[in-house]
């Protein structure tokens, strides 16, 4: 691995981290005191499929043919202390696609907001990521029969990285029921 893409690794994981310790997504409080809806018994591998399947579908949207970072979905704690100990969690896919072109990331964008509603997503923000200098684009959207939340973000090399489209697919909260 090159520096430059050691470099865009350890910014994705980094990434990644901060958004973990931020909660079990961006886009909803999942505190149990907050939480609007009961986790429900569910089994890892099925959420882990039911997450990197929605995600692999949010690659194909975009229609941007460039290198994706490795990794799949993976399995976190959820919720309270308590909740934590009692096996509630989450499954989170993080990844990016990057190795195009700014008019293709732009046209990958422009395709994911377009394409999300038709493939059963609520989009619920679309436009300017106000924490970038370029204020490039970020779509949040919910998928209306799974609750799978997606964040895309484009990351333009202006901000100082190589361009990409960083994603985050996040399952709600569930009662895992995989044995110990």
């Amino acid at each position: 691995m090159d520096r430059r893409n050691r470099r865009n690794a350890t910014a994705l994981a980094l990434l990644g981290a901060l958004t973990l310790a931020s909660g079990c997504t961006l886009m909803d409080d999942e505190s149990s005191s907050k939480r609007t809806y009961d986790p429900q018994p569910r089994t890892r591998p099925e959420v882990e499929k039911e997450v990197g399947d929605l995600s692999s579908r949010a690659l194909d949207m975009t229609q941007v043919k460039g290198k994706v970072t490795e990794g799949g979905p993976a399995t976190y704690p959820c919720g309270t202390s308590e909740e934590k100990k009692s096996g509630l969690r989450f499954v989170r896919h993080a990844w990016s696609v990057y190795g195009v072109d700014h008019d293709t990331l732009d046209k990958g964008m422009k395709n994911l907001a377009a394409q999300l509603p038709e493939n059963g997503w609520k989009v619920v923000k679309n436009g300017p990521n106000p924490n970038t200098e370029a204020k490039t684009p970020e779509v949040f959207a919910v998928h209306e029969a799974t609750h799978t939340q997606l964040e895309a973000r484009w990351m333009d090399s202006s901000d100082g990285g190589e361009n990409l489209i960083n994603f985050a697919v996040s399952s709600r909260c569930f009662k895992d029921t995989d044995p110990k």
